[in-house]
């Protein structure tokens, strides 16, 4: 089953949550089952609770999401009481509340910062999906959260597959190491079907309903990030990681052709300028059928380092050759990183490491969607220094 596949048929995700024990702040007995929050029980939070419930070292025992539904489908699934289970904008407050281990915020991306800061704030460890934030606040905020966390010896991990796969870490370490030589240019593009439909068709029987947009949060441009943001930065998070850097400026254009109610492009192409003369070209789209490939390119003096996705992982060069077979790298990967949030918890390691690389491949989606948007040139300093935020009107939403 390919990524596309999966999302296409997955529904809108909100708030949920879980009641933790307070025992395994900094560090616990091995054999201990930590008690998570799920906070999201839309399409990826059904997916990602039951892969916890999976892994074995985890109990689930309370849940939060706007919809009732929603908390009522998860509390009658894993045994919650419905005491336990919470909904409005305001539920994962109330849950943090309880005496509870970790959450696993599964929410719409625009809500991820406030509610990794909360769990952060009261004492809870954090696993986080990706993208973290919709908006440059957003991404400052879980940067000071995710330092926090290490200072109060909590864990917080962000849920990025590649960078939890062996393949694509010996790729990188072999680009770091210089294997390919000096880096000339490189290429990443995430191209799809269409996605979402699912959620389209929610939204056009009210496009001005508030709760129907929050549940249709996949194709609002707020709550999501735009698809540059919220899917795109998959492979953007690779040639970020590759290239080890912020890119100083950034040339952009895109926009729709579906005929969605929402207001998400379904097409990007942007320029990315790195240091040192370096030139990175994206391409996405979510239109058509018959191709799929999430994927990033490194060309060097000596050699090509080359990943996809749902392919093969390969390194050519001179002296140094790696080709390996991806598996199912969306749920193996999002498996090894639940295995790890839980071995750093009993651990009480807490250096959390996949903060900082999020934080600056969500930036630098950004810069890419504010030059798309611009249809022009966006220097990463003019991007910081502005700091456009995001707002979602929430009237008509029940707190």
């Amino acid at each position: 089953m390919t990524r596309r596949s999966f999302i296409a048929g997955t529904g809108a995700s909100v708030l949920a949550f879980t009641v933790l024990k307070p025992g395994l702040v900094g560090g616990a007995e091995a054999n201990s089952k930590i008690d998570i929050g799920l906070i999201g029980y839309g399409g990826r939070g059904k997916w990602i609770a039951d892969l916890f419930q999976k892994n074995g070292g985890y109990n689930i025992v309370a849940v939060a999401d706007y919809f009732q539904d929603h908390a009522d489908e998860a509390g009658a699934k894993f045994n919650v009481p419905a005491a336990r289970r919470y909904t409005g904008l305001s539920g994962y407050r109330r849950l943090l509340e309880q005496k509870l281990d970790a959450v696993v915020i599964e929410s719409p991306p625009y809500f991820h910062p406030e509610q990794a800061a909360a769990g952060i704030d009261a004492g809870k460890h954090v696993y986080l999906a990706k993208p973290i934030a919709v908006d440059v606040p957003g991404c400052q905020t879980v940067a000071e959260s995710g330092k926090l966390a290490t200072a109060k010896k909590l864990c917080f991990l962000v849920d990025f597959q590649t960078r939890a796969n062996k393949l694509y870490q010996d790729a990188v370490k072999a680009v770091h190491g210089g294997e390919i030589g000096k880096i000339v240019s490189a290429e990443a593009n995430y191209q799809t079907g269409l996605v979402f439909e699912n959620l389209d068709q929610q939204l056009r029987k009210d496009p001005k309903n508030p709760e129907l947009r929050l549940r249709a949060w996949g194709v609002d441009r707020v709550l999501s990030g735009d698809i540059i943001t919220e899917q795109n930065i998959h492979a953007l998070d690779v040639a970020s990681w590759m290239l080890d850097a912020d890119p100083v400026r950034a040339y952009g254009t895109g926009g729709r052709k579906r005929d969605y109610v929402g207001d998400c492009w379904d097409h990007f192409a942007v320029i990315f300028y790195y240091p040192n003369d370096l030139v990175v070209s994206f391409n996405s789209h979510q239109s058509g059928q018959g191709y799929d490939d999430i994927m990033c390119r490194v060309y060097g003096l000596k050699g090509t380092a080359d990943t996809h996705y749902f392919g093969n992982v390969t390194v050519k060069a001179q002296e140094f050759h790696l080709d390996g077979k991806m598996g199912n790298l969306y749920t193996e990967g999002a498996e090894t990183n639940i295995a790890t949030f839980r071995d750093n918890i009993i651990k009480g390691e807490c250096g959390n490491p996949t903060v900082a690389p999020s934080v600056r491949s969500n930036l630098t989606t950004i810069l890419g969607r504010t030059a798309a948007y611009k249809n022009g040139v966006v220097t990463w300093q003019e991007m910081m220094r502005h700091k456009e935020k995001f707002t979602h009107d929430v009237k008509g939403l029940k707190a």
